[in-house]
């Protein structure tokens, strides 16, 4: 298996895991992922998949993936509040809210521009907070491809 496909394997069964040994009450689990696995094993994956999902114009699923990136960002922010002396949580909300709702409305609408421009935005206050973090080598982009989802088809209506 390329290390690649190792990656994606494992960042699925850590994602799928942790909340549940979370859940289970045990305050100290094997594996307390930083706030970058949380941004590369639940953000960034949910991030591409809504652009996928805009690219197939799959507007159910786009609707499935903005929620669930929301979620991914909503606990980001409740298990990292603060990274260094940066307000994670006051950031992910201050700048994702109103991209996030503008995506939500335009799914609604079925609205292509609309929703382009929502993610734009999105995607742009990722790299503002990562530059503020003095990250700046993190730069988040519009999907160009499918990426490591190869073993899934974005296209509506497919079984």
């Amino acid at each position: 298996m390329s290390s690649r496909r190792q990656t994606i394997v494992f960042a699925l069964i850590a994602t799928a895991v942790l909340p549940l040994t979370i859940a289970q009450g045990d305050p100290s689990p094997a594996y307390r992922p930083g706030l970058g696995d949380l941004m590369t094993m639940t953000v960034q994956p949910r991030h591409l998949k809504v652009g996928l999902a805009l690219e197939h114009r799959n507007w159910a699923y786009a609707a499935f993936e903005v929620h669930e990136l929301e979620e991914a960002l909503e606990h980001v922010a409740r298990l990292v509040p603060k990274w260094r002396d940066l307000d994670v949580a006051g950031l992910i909300k201050g700048s994702t809210t109103a991209p996030l709702e503008a995506m939500e409305e335009a799914v609604k609408a079925k609205d292509v521009a609309r929703f382009n421009e929502a993610y734009g935005q999105l995607t742009a206050a990722c790299n503002a907070c990562h530059q503020s973090a003095k990250l700046e080598m993190i730069v988040i982009q519009v999907p160009k491809g499918g990426g490591p989802f190869a073993n899934q088809d974005f296209r509506p209506g497919r079984p």
